[in-house]
């Protein structure tokens, strides 16, 4: 798999490391690096909780998109998008045509134990986290192994052996 010149997505559930494994690969490739949410809540001013409340999970699904789509378009990135971006068709078409979609997979258990103090994650923030991760987990992991041409093992490994692994696997 030969990425040299092709941007680098990051899928993945909540609390899989897209975000941190994504700044590691970044530095290392000397690429520039984006995370959708963050880019969604600069460009609003607020958290993606209020964007949640205030336009449903829809109207931040919409962002979500646009904020996909254009990030894609640029050359030579790492992007981690948020954990419900494979819910679109678009977004998993957008990503699969302009660069290599890596998954970033780990069971629901070990996602808990990631997100429980975060209170930035709205899905979550129901009375049994851990059976809103693994209906999330059983609905969304077909689709991140649809869409991935790589899938990577993110959860018992330290993000230094992981980013290794990912590095060694995108450059053969």
């Amino acid at each position: 798999m030969n990425t040299a010149n092709s941007n680098l997505f990051l899928i993945g559930l909540m609390g899989a490391g897209k975000t941190t494994l994504g700044r590691r690969l970044a530095a290392q490739l000397n690429r520039a690096f984006y995370d959708s949410d963050q880019v969604i809540c600069e460009r609003t001013g607020v958290s993606v909780p209020t964007i949640f409340e205030m336009e449903g999970e829809a109207g931040f699904r919409a962002r979500e998109a646009a904020v996909i789509n254009e990030l894609s378009a640029l050359s030579g990135i790492v992007l981690a998008t948020g954990g419900g971006a494979v819910l679109r068709e678009e977004n998993r078409r957008c990503l699969a045509a302009r660069g290599t979609v890596i998954y970033l997979h780990a069971a629901p258990e070990i996602l808990l134990e990631r997100t429980r103090s975060d209170k930035n994650r709205p899905l979550l923030q129901v009375a049994d986290p851990l059976a809103k991760l693994r209906a999330l987990y059983h609905a969304r992991d077909p689709l991140y192994r649809a869409a991935a041409d790589l899938v990577v093992e993110a959860g018992q490994n330290d993000c230094r052996k992981t980013t290794a692994r990912i590095l060694q696997r995108i450059q053969d």
